[in-house]
């Protein structure tokens, strides 16, 4: 027997529920300065599961330190371009995505 998804009452493997959320989202990007003049790249509009994987894999690739808190990510250092462009190749498109 297969499992139905509560959400969309399709079964598991055809629901369409997390392209559609996906879909949905609003991404910003923006930078802000901290104690002692340190920059800090902030990633919001993710939800909690893809926020904290996509922390992961970009803490990874670039080589800096980072968290997920308060729905945000945060990484230490400018990375806006760089963010936005592994973003594009994890399928968001440009018009979820806002640098600010």
């Amino acid at each position: 027997m297969t499992e139905i998804c509560p959400k969309c009452g399709l079964p598991k493997d055809l629901c369409i529920c997390g392209t559609i959320e996906r879909e949905e989202q609003r991404i910003k990007i923006l930078t802000t300065k901290r104690r002692y003049g340190k920059t800090v790249t902030i990633i919001d509009g993710l939800d909690e599961t893809s926020g904290k994987d996509i922390m992961k894999q970009l803490k990874r690739k670039l080589g800096c330190g980072g968290t997920f808190k308060n729905g945000k990510v945060e990484l230490q250092g400018d990375h806006k371009k760089k963010v936005k462009d592994f973003l594009l190749k994890m399928g968001y498109t440009e018009e979820q995505i806002e640098v600010i």
